[in-house]
């Protein structure tokens, strides 16, 4: 798996993330939640992703942009290290649930974290 965020590994699909919230398991390592959901997808990719930033924590889009810059570029930076012993494909949305502005350190020790938390339930079941 290469360390890229392509256009083909992002989540843009309503449909889906609607389905990803409605039927989907979370994953929780404060301040952050990976929601996801086992599905198919047609073109030859293990795992796509978004992120999200509440509107109601941050007001100004700078600060959510700046947030939500942090979680793909960690992302995109672990992935490889996680998912490249996944042999099914999933969705994933990783929302930010804190309230303060977070430093890119921090965010990449708890990404580490959640995806540590993720592969450890998807292995037990």
């Amino acid at each position: 798996m290469k360390l890229t965020y392509s256009k083909k590994e992002k989540l843009k699909s309503k449909k889906l993330i609607d389905q990803l919230f409605t039927e989907g398991q979370s994953v929780i390592v404060f301040p952050l939640r990976l929601v996801y959901i086992q599905t198919t997808f047609n073109d030859n990719i293990i795992a796509k992703a978004g992120v999200s930033v509440s509107k109601r924590n941050f007001k100004t889009a700078v600060a959510r942009n700046r947030i939500k810059r942090l979680l793909r570029e960690s992302y995109r930076l672990h992935k490889a290290t996680y998912f490249n012993n996944l042999t099914t494909q999933h969705a994933f949305m990783i929302l930010y649930i804190g309230k303060d502005i977070p430093s890119s350190t921090q965010i990449e020790k708890k990404m580490q974290l959640l995806f540590k938390k993720f592969t450890d339930k998807i292995s037990e079941s």
